[in-house]
C-alpha cells in the first residue's frame, strides 16, 4: 500500500510529464528536463530521467506529423 508521501511524489512526477506533453514552447521544455535531471526528481522517484525524456521526446516527434 501506497503512503500519502508515495502518492504526492506520484502526483508531482505525473504532472511534470503532463505539462511537457501539454507544452510546445523550448523555454518551458528546457525547465521540465531540468526538473527531470535534479536531485529533487531523484528524490521523488527511481525513473531514469534519460530514458524519461528521450520517451517524451519522441512522442512529440510522432505527435508533430
Amino acid at each position: 500500500m501506497d503512503t500519502p508521501y508515495e502518492n504526492l511524489a506520484n502526483a508531482i512526477v505525473l504532472q511534470a510529464v503532463k505539462d511537457y506533453r501539454l507544452h510546445d514552447d523550448e523555454p518551458e521544455l528546457a525547465s521540465i528536463e531540468r526538473f527531470f535531471r535534479s536531485g529533487w526528481f531523484s528524490t521523488l522517484t527511481s525513473i531514469n530521467p534519460e530514458m524519461l525524456i528521450s520517451k517524451l521526446r519522441k512522442e512529440k516527434v510522432r505527435y508533430e506529423y
